[in-house]
């Protein structure tokens, strides 16, 4: 048989394989050791010269694979990045999330932040990483342990927000110009409904000019949209070309005109401060409709918890009131409001409301069991602890 030979094959191949090769040298899988000696898993894609640094946190339904594709663009585009499990998730140490009591969830995060500051520290000290072009990045949960990672360390010079939200400190850190250049992103398909409002309410309450909003009509949750909008990935590296090597801490104006969710702007007027006039609102659309409503009742709890533990008691109080008259039949949210008057010492209000979440357990269609089972524990807790005190 005569043999056949195709120019340029060869050679090709070659290249192939040799590309491969310098990118998993470029690629490693590092161990790190938290505060408590616990031992977390990340991966540092090298970008073989001196360069920014980037730090990327999954989002809580993932682990840190999913930053797979875009880590090595950014690697290629002579950006150093490294990517973290959080314990709980992936091969890091700690108890997998989904098996996790409540209260063993709460131990576990109360030490990410820590453990992001470990592999932050791990990132700055890689033989030419420039300290003080540092960029972060985070998908859902990642949204707020980004922002975090913002607040602690202010050498960060760039952000990339996909899909989540933040606590209370987190928005305020937005809401002041701190010369942080912001990249949002999110699809109108996420399974997680509330988030489209929340990354848009962070886009609008974001102080600094050098921000950018991208949506896409699918794509799902967080750097899940990577798999169906490839072109995300490249947007994120311009962005981060852009806001750590071409100009350090800038982006060009985006001049985009963006159409936001009425919610927005309610769940701002509430954040700050506006409750009673939102609940005004809400009570002449309910004239017109008695259905009506205007925001989400578990994203304005959580806000009411948020201002509570900023010391914000009163307002907590505001806003947990707000939602025990938009959700009237729901009982967590009397629950919730009985934690207010409980940690502003008014007893008699907090033993009502506790009351009132367990009488309307029984007739309650909207809550599954586990949930129902949470909410009738901590009523009866705090009405054990009122009967306790003298």
């Amino acid at each position: 048989m005569r043999k056949i030979f195709v120019r340029g094959c060869i050679p090709s191949l070659l290249f192939m394989l040799a590309a491969a090769s310098l990118a998993r040298c470029a690629e490693r899988v590092v161990d790190l050791t938290a505060a408590d000696g616990a031992k977390l898993k990340a991966t540092y894609y090298a970008a073989g010269k001196p360069g920014p640094g980037v730090l990327l946190l999954h989002q809580c339904n993932r682990d840190r694979k999913v930053w797979g594709g875009l880590a090595q663009q950014l690697s290629a585009a002579g950006i150093n990045v490294l990517t973290l499990d959080y314990r709980g998730f992936g091969q890091s140490a700690g108890i997998p999330h989904d098996k996790a009591t409540p209260q063993e969830l709460h131990e576990e995060l109360e030490k990410w932040l820590p453990d992001i500051d470990v592999a932050y520290q791990y990132l700055v000290s890689q033989p030419g990483v420039a300290r003080d072009a540092i960029g972060v990045g985070g998908a859902s949960c990642g949204v707020n342990n980004s922002l975090q990672a913002a607040i602690r360390h202010p050498e960060v010079r760039s952000l990339v927000l996909l899909s989540g939200n933040t606590g209370y400190d987190g928005r305020q850190f937005l809401r002041r110009d701190n010369g942080i250049p912001v990249f949002l992103a999110y699809a109108d398909d996420d399974e997680f409904k509330p988030t489209i409002v929340e990354i848009q309410w962070l886009y609008d309450i974001t102080a600094d000019p050098d921000k950018k909003l991208v949506s896409y009509p699918t794509g799902g949750h967080g750097a899940d949209i990577f798999r169906v909008h490839p072109e995300l990935m490249t947007a994120i590296t311009d962005w981060y070309v852009t806001t750590l090597i071409k100009t350090p801490g800038k982006a060009p104006a985006a001049n985009q005109s963006v159409a936001l969710l009425p919610e927005v702007q309610v769940l701002n007027t509430i954040d700050q401060g506006g409750a009673a006039k939102v609940q005004t609102q809400l009570e002449q659309a309910r004239q017109r409709d008695p259905k009506a409503t205007m925001f989400d009742e578990a994203s304005v709890n959580f806000m009411g918890y948020e201002h509570m533990q900023a010391g914000d008691v009163q307002g907590a109080i505001a806003i947990l009131k707000l939602n025990a008259y938009a959700y009237p039949n729901s009982p967590n949210v009397y629950d919730s409001l009985g934690d207010a008057y409980l940690a502003d010492g008014q007893g008699d209000l907090a033993r009502q409301n506790s009351r009132k979440a367990l009488v309307l357990l029984s007739s309650d269609t909207t809550d599954d069991q586990q949930r129902k089972d949470g909410i009738k524990a901590s009523a009866e807790g705090k009405l054990q602890q009122l009967d306790d005190e003298p």
